[in-house]
């Protein structure tokens, strides 16, 4: 039992080659450099470097986990607008203090989720919009403005560069599928993609990961489990 625990401790296999590293390490470095600039440019660096902590980690989960749920455009630019406008909220209810700080990034969170914008980076986002430094907190509501256009900025650098280097993004949404398992028993449906989302559903947790992702490794699955059954019948015919 102790032993189970303590491997759930261990950090987990990475299933990515190190030139996929490399490529997504590269578009995070340019794409949070490319914000700052242009952020800078508009609003000055001290405004530009206060957002750098959350726009570094978005950049991780549009490049480097572009097919998660999380780092979709919905999630990057929607959870950006409502981190800052409920902190800007808070702010004018509350003051800028600890307290008030820890109550923006729970009801962003609330929002996010139901808005289906979930994206982590906007937690650290609403924190910062509330503890501002002197230059953001002079801008108030107009703290919009620079977050907005780093987060379109990202996005954007996100969609020319993963696709440029031959990973699709953003990630399709699927009509759904046909079945894409073949039923064991006869008259049992196959599964979809649809179900797939369901189950997701009753789960009740939070999971970065898209039907259609699911159902391709399903049916990548399937095709690795048929060549092994044609494996092992020339074996038990040799």
């Amino acid at each position: 039992m102790q032993n189970s625990w303590i491997s759930r401790l261990l950090p987990a296999a990475t299933n990515t080659r190190p030139t996929e590293w490399s490529r997504a390490a590269i578009g995070v470095s340019l794409g949070t450099l490319l914000c700052v600039w242009i952020c800078s440019l508009f609003f000055g660096l001290p405004v530009a470097m206060h957002l750098i902590g959350p726009l570094g980690a978005s950049a991780i989960l549009l490049f480097a986990v572009s097919s998660g749920a999380l780092a979709q455009p919905w999630s990057i630019v929607g959870g950006y607008l409502c981190a800052t406008v409920v902190s800007l909220g808070v702010v004018h209810f509350f003051g800028r203090n600890l307290d008030s700080a820890c109550l923006a990034v729970g009801l962003a969170m609330l929002i996010m989720c139901l808005l289906r914008c979930l994206h982590p980076p906007a937690g650290a986002l609403a924190l910062l919009v509330v503890l501002a430094d002197p230059d953001s907190a002079r801008l108030g509501w107009g703290m919009l403005a620079p977050v907005m256009l780093s987060a379109v900025c990202m996005l954007l650098a996100a969609l020319v560069y993963n696709n440029l280097t031959r990973v699709r993004y953003p990630k399709k949404n699927a009509e759904p599928a046909p079945a894409i398992v073949a039923p064991h028993i006869p008259g049992e449906a196959g599964i979809t993609a649809e179900d797939l989302q369901k189950a997701m559903e009753q789960m009740d947790a939070f999971i970065d990961v898209t039907p259609e992702d699911l159902e391709a490794l399903v049916r990548a699955s399937e095709h690795y489990a048929r060549r092994r059954s044609v494996r092992e019948v020339f074996a038990e015919s040799a």
